[in-house]
């Protein structure tokens, strides 16, 4: 419980709100966040954490409240997520997570912008190119939710410092384009006792699902995992910004749903999407 002077400042630097249905709440806005942490010489993070666990509303998250309890939003703050991959999935994925209110945020990529990337990927534009995917990417989300911490780091995850990148995170999400790469994060994930999200996008198709450090994880996708392919389809089909922003969105989703603690995942299922004739397919994995 915090100290009752913060309280106090707290409940004086809040308003009071109505939602639609009438029901009140108590606010917090941005400008009011910031004043506050400069005040009392802390974080962002801190003053809203604070703020939830006295039942005040920051206001950048009042829409989540229709769906989230103040405890979901209390414990999203609370979670750290490792994105591994900062370009097109991981850059969409990386600013909802941010919007949406998870605390901390660890960005591994070791490439920089390049042209090609302009198509699709959230953080690359004219004046980022040549610059470390992981540098933009911080800068950014520091602007759109100064709460979320953000650790950038600018290298690839190999076998040998794959637990190290994924530090103290709650869950990994791979946004990764190689399979090598793909299972240096499963093996990290499984050391460190941690679920793993995994997709891949490809054209207009794309395919998700969830792995636990139990489970058998990426053999049910890819079958003998020394004869298979290390790059996939979109080596030769490309990849374009709706279907990834697509998949970006359903990596979000599961990963909401696994840091507040939900049993509906995709958790030994696939799901497959083409886009092309807008079919979504379920598919069951062998446990």
């Amino acid at each position: 419980m915090p100290a009752p002077d913060i309280r106090q400042q707290l409940a004086q630097a809040a308003t009071d709100r109505r939602r639609p249905d009438g029901t009140a709440y108590r606010s917090l806005s941005s400008a009011a966040v910031q004043q506050l942490a400069r005040r009392l010489d802390r974080s962002h993070l801190w003053v809203e954490q604070t703020a939830l666990s006295l039942e005040i509303i920051p206001e950048r998250y009042t829409r989540n409240m229709a769906t989230f309890s103040t405890e979901d939003q209390h414990r999203l703050l609370n979670c750290t997520a490792c994105i591994v991959g900062v370009g097109g999935l991981g850059g969409g994925v990386a600013e909802m997570l941010a919007r949406i209110g998870v605390g901390r945020l660890r960005l591994v990529d070791g490439d920089h912008f390049e042209g090609s990337n302009l198509n699709r990927q959230r953080f690359a534009d004219a004046a980022s190119l040549g610059q470390p995917k992981v540098r933009v990417a911080r800068e950014r989300l520091a602007a759109i939710n100064p709460a979320t911490e953000v650790i950038a780091l600018s290298e690839r995850l190999t076998a040998d410092n794959g637990p190290a990148i994924i530090g103290d995170a709650d869950i990994a999400i791979d946004c990764l384009d190689t399979l090598q790469a793909r299972l240096d994060l499963q093996t990290a994930c499984r050391g460190k006792n941690i679920p793993m999200i995994s997709a891949a996008v490809a054209g207009v198709s794309g395919q998700i699902t969830v792995f636990y450090p139990e489970d058998e994880g990426l053999t049910t996708l890819y079958g003998d995992l020394a004869s298979a392919a290390d790059r996939g389809a979109e080596t030769t089909l490309g990849n374009l910004a709706f279907a990834v922003n697509l998949l970006a969105s359903l990596e979000c989703s599961e990963a909401v749903k696994i840091l507040l603690g939900r049993k509906t995942t995709l958790r030994g299922r696939l799901l497959i999407f083409d886009l092309t004739d807008l079919t979504f397919d379920m598919v069951q994995l062998e446990a």
